[in-house]
Formats: structure tokens, C-alpha cells, sequence
């Protein structure tokens, strides 16, 4: 039989229990009587949750009774804390989102946990809290706690703070309560540098020169200690750094396109036969005339047929009016004049690939040169965004502010296998001027008012 967990009554106990337990990332819930296993816990009428809480492998349960009950599910990796800092699986915890409402739930929390707060989930008592920390390999660990413990005196003062929906931020240090101004600070250290070489960091987090193009980025996360990753995670302190050329060091919203995300299609004819046989039925002789070479390219915007490719960007499944996803098992869709899906992004991948990366966002603009050596500038006037859903993203793009700008290349393609070879490069971007589309609150702030 399971057993109850004690509970902590300290701040600084929870805070060391925590960091001792991984997590990076504090937040608290005050749970309403309908928070517990019977019900499962409420954590918002819309997606702010999936930008704080790691989870994965998302899946689609359509229901065979209502429609408006069709969900999808994701995997979490639960750990509950107990006093003495043990931690002890909760392994069948899963989200529950319903993108009609939309919803999001916490569920599967107490079965199969050896040692769990079965005492408090289980019931419906007043003054309940759940506190959650979140760890960089993608756990949570959690802890609840009753209306009488002294711990909830500690944390009322951060109630009314820096709020992501139902879910309240909980600084694991006094000094790390203000992110945004530490990101500010380091931004503005950085302008202040002036020009820097372009550089970037390998995996040990030491700088090495760097000529490419694409510095920009590089040489910005190096002065802030990123080192480059292809996670959800976002970059620095919870925010997702985006650089980009601007005419001006003062106009974060002008300039040449950004990108948001590189995901591969998940369905379709690419994802049936393969990159190389899609490029040899979709793409086009290279137009540079680079021989015995062919390419996917050119800008997809959502309804036009694209003159190259002869596709057609479309978003089944998404109710453009309500800006919600009407069919759990749709997605964005490269579709043919004949009706074939030549490429398809289901929204139950792009969720994961969204929701947390892009929760919280600031754009800076850059200048470039090549003399005495690459080197990059960065701008004083930046754009912040904050409370970005997946509907922020497809809503977007219904209104051609997002488009997908592929660079998928098949080289030496008459040849055998080597030398022929294929590049795969999908992304979805969009123009600097746009960017207030994908969020629900964007500045611009002048880094040296």
C-alpha cells in the first residue's frame, strides 16, 4: 500500500529540497476543491501552463461520444518530494489538454507512487497548495502541502506576482525573482560592447571563431554563456533569444526574417517515402543553374499555390474564426492540386515544438561586417514577447505573417549513393514586423531609458 508524504514547512527547506532534487524553476498552485485524483487538477483555460511544465510524446484520443471532449494527452515524468528530499515516481502522470475549450489538466498523479500525497489529492479540503519544480533534464517535481502548514505564510507575498495563468512563480533564490530585468542588464551589457567578433561556443562552453553567415545568433548567445542546443527549451533564464539584421540598431521590428522553428514533417509523402523522393517529385531543377541539382525552396504562404512547387499551404483542422483546433488529428499541410499531402506538421507535434520555447521571447536587432573580420552589433531598442500559445502561432500564420521557407537540396541526383546527397532544411519564419501577431503581450524597450 502507498504511504502518505510529510510535509515541509520551511521555505528555505523547500527551496534546498529542490535544488537538491534539480529543479530550476519554482511555481505554486492554491488548489480549488475540485483539484484532486477524482477530477484531476485544473491548470488553465489556455496553454500557459505548457510553457512552464516538460512534457512529451503527445498523442491524440478522439472521443467516441462529444466532440468538445476529442483531447490531447502528453507524457510527464513526476517525482514527489518527500522532507527529507526522496523523491518517489509517479509514472503513469499525464497532461490532459482539450483544445476546444481550451483546457489543461494534471492527471494520473497518485497511481503506482509508492510514497504520494494521496492525503490531500484525494480530498477536497480548503487552503490546499501544490507546489511544482521543474529541472533541466525535463522532470517535475512536486509537493503539496495543507491550509495549516506555516510554509503557506512564506509564499502569499509572491500570490499576485508574476503569474502564468492558474500558476503562481516561486524564485528559488530571492535574486533570481526578476528575470526580466536581469535579461535587460545583460542585453544592455552587451550593446555596450560594441562591436564583437563573431564567435561560438562548443559543447565544454569555450568560444572559437566563427565565419559563417549565420553568426549572429552564435556570437549573441556566447556572451550570454548559451551553449547551442536543439532543444524546447528556452535559452536564457526562460526566455527565447532571437537576433536578426535590422537597418537600424533601433528598430527591432524592421529587417530581414526571422526564424521560429525548424521541425521536420511528421506526415504526408515526405514523411512516407522519404526527403529524397519528395524533392524529386515536388521540387524543381535548381534555377542557378548549379548542375545535376535539385531544390524544394521558395516561400508557402497559408491558401496561395506556390508558382515553384506547385503546393499549397493549408491548416486542416484549425477554425480560423475561434482560433482554436477543431480536429485533434489535423495539422499544416503542403497540399497538391491533386489533393495529395506532400507534407504534413500535425499540431500534436508542433505543440511540444511551440509551447515552451516560445513562451517568453525578446528580438534584437543586429548589424554585421567582414572588416577587420565578421564581427556583430547589437541594438539598444529590442521587442519583448510574452503569452504565446500554439493558436498564437497557427492564427499567425492563416494570416500569412508565418510561411514556411524551405532550403531542401538533392545534389548529384542523377549519381549513385555517395556522391549523391540530400540537405534537409524546413522552417517556418516570419518578418520582424510581425512578430505582435504571435504573442498576447509585446514591448519595445529601449534598453537605455
Amino acid at each position: 500500500m502507498a504511504e502518505n508524504l510529510s510535509e515541509i514547512t520551511r521555505l528555505d527547506q523547500l527551496r534546498a529540497l529542490m535544488i537538491g532534487a534539480g529543479a530550476t524553476r519554482l511555481v505554486f498552485k492554491r488548489l480549488a476543491p475540485n483539484d484532486n485524483s477524482k477530477n484531476q487538477i485544473y491548470l488553465g483555460g489556455d496553454y500557459s501552463a505548457l510553457q512552464i511544465l516538460p512534457f512529451s510524446d503527445v498523442t491524440a484520443d478522439v472521443s467516441k461520444k462529444d466532440s468538445k471532449r476529442d483531447r490531447f494527452k502528453a507524457k510527464v515524468k513526476l517525482q514527489w518530494l518527500g522532507d527529507n528530499g526522496a523523491l518517489f515516481d509517479a509514472p503513469t502522470t499525464q497532461l490532459i489538454l482539450y483544445p476546444k475549450y481550451p483546457e489543461v489538466r494534471l492527471s494520473g498523479f497518485l497511481n503506482q507512487a509508492k510514497v504520494r500525497p494521496s492525503g490531500y489529492l484525494g480530498s477536497r479540503d480548503a487552503g490546499r497548495v501544490l507546489i511544482l519544480g521543474t529541472t533541466a533534464d525535463s522532470r517535475i517535481i512536486g509537493h503539496v502541502i495543507g491550509g495549516d502548514n506555516p510554509l503557506i505564510h512564506e509564499i502569499e507575498r509572491y500570490q499576485a506576482e508574476d503569474r502564468q495563468g492558474v500558476l503562481v512563480e516561486l524564485p528559488l533564490r530571492d535574486d533570481l525573482e526578476d528575470t526580466r530585468g536581469q535579461l535587460l542588464a545583460a542585453l544592455l551589457a552587451i550593446h555596450q560592447q560594441g562591436w564583437i567578433d563573431s564567435v561560438k561556443l562548443d559543447k565544454h562552453g569555450q568560444a572559437h571563431p566563427y565565419s559563417a553567415l549565420n553568426g549572429g545568433g552564435y556570437t549573441m548567445e556566447a556572451q550570454l554563456g548559451v551553449i547551442p542546443n536543439g532543444t524546447n527549451e528556452p535559452d536564457y533564464l526562460g526566455w527565447e533569444i532571437k537576433q536578426h539584421k535590422s537597418p537600424k540598431l533601433d528598430q527591432p521590428l524592421k529587417g530581414g526574417a526571422l526564424t521560429l522553428m525548424t521541425p521536420e514533417p511528421t506526415g504526408g509523402y515526405y514523411k512516407i517515402h522519404g526527403a529524397e523522393d519528395f524533392v524529386r517529385t515536388f521540387g524543381y531543377p535548381d534555377k542557378n543553374g548549379k548542375s545535376d541539382r535539385l531544390n524544394f525552396g521558395g516561400v508557402h504562404k497559408f491558401g496561395q499555390r506556390q508558382a515553384l512547387t506547385g503546393l499549397m499551404l493549408e491548416l486542416d483542422g484549425f477554425d480560423i474564426e475561434t482560433g482554436k483546433i477543431a480536429d485533434i488529428n489535423g495539422g499544416i499541410v503542403l497540399r497538391a492540386a491533386d489533393g495529395t499531402e506532400a507534407a504534413v506538421w500535425y499540431y500534436k507535434t508542433l505543440i511540444e515544438k511551440w509551447q515552451r520555447k516560445h513562451a517568453k521571447a525578446a528580438f534584437i536587432p543586429s548589424l554585421s561586417r567582414k572588416n577587420p573580420g565578421p564581427q556583430y552589433r547589437y541594438g539598444h531598442v529590442i521587442g519583448l514577447g510574452e503569452k504565446s500559445s500554439i493558436s498564437n502561432f497557427l492564427t499567425a500564420m492563416a494570416k500569412t505573417a508565418v510561411y514556411y521557407d524551405p532550403g531542401i537540396k538533392l545534389e548529384f541526383a542523377s549519381q549513385p549513393k555517395p556522391p549523391r546527397k540530400i540537405k534537409k532544411h524546413s522552417q517556418f519564419r516570419i518578418s520582424p514586423k510581425n512578430l505582435p501577431e504571435l504573442y498576447e503581450v509585446f514591448e519595445v524597450v529601449n534598453l537605455l531609458d
